[in-house]
């Protein structure tokens, strides 16, 4: 496994919260990460995150946990299509429901053949899944104002349901690229690598990058 040597540390904006990860990009991404957050339940986020040399996604796997229940779930690219692993325990459902919230759908995907064609993962609330494509299509090189649609697999965060999403990716230059799904839209300030630096309403590193001396 490659030696972790870079670290990228943000700020929740949306709620009390905070995202740690550790991280090498010599040859593709493998990424450790921590997500602390206040809502819509207090919980901890845990993931890792492997790309092939070229910036596809090849394997990721998330846990969430908090007060009374523990879910994961693992998604492996092989062959072009991906298997979806699951686990669960304790009542996640109990706990947003005395939040005032609507229950959870279940961890995991019914169908994983939904997910073909989908080349990145996006682990919501997190900055740093907005690197992949950004990295994969080369978006800080490509022409400005020129759109790019994109299927993902979305893990849904805390529940870690996975749902197939259609999302758009537009450089502006300057370091910023549109990020866009259909009822959602920001403006990301990204550094020269593509890794977010301000997601306006989600996040803001407070950190330098890894190329940073």
């Amino acid at each position: 496994m490659a030696v972790l040597s870079a670290g990228l540390f943000w700020e929740r904006r949306d709620v009390p919260g905070s995202e740690h990860v550790r991280l090498n990009a010599e040859n593709g991404l493998y990424a450790q990460g921590t997500a602390l957050a206040a809502g819509p339940v207090a919980f901890a986020c845990h993931y890792e995150v492997q790309t092939d040399p070229g910036w596809v996604t090849v394997e990721v796997d998330v846990r969430t946990e908090g007060a009374g229940w523990a879910r994961g779930v693992r998604l492996e690219l092989a062959a072009g299509r991906w298997r979806v692993t699951t686990s669960e325990q304790g009542d996640l459902d109990a706990a947003l429901v005395a939040a005032g919230h609507a229950r959870a759908g279940l961890p995991g995907i019914e169908d994983p053949d939904l997910l073909y064609g989908a080349f990145d993962v996006d682990v919501s609330g997190s900055p740093l899944t907005n690197t992949l494509p950004i990295h994969r299509l080369r978006l800080l090189d490509s022409e400005v104002g020129v759109s790019h649609r994109l299927s993902v697999a979305w893990v849904l965060v805390p529940s870690l349901e996975v749902v197939q999403a259609d999302q758009i990716y537009t450089p502006l230059g300057d370091n910023r690229v549109r990020f866009a799904s259909e009822t959602f839209a920001a403006d990301l300030t990204v550094d020269d690598d593509g890794f977010v630096i301000d997601y306006p309403g989600l996040a803001r590193r407070i950190t330098p990058g890894p190329g940073s001396s």
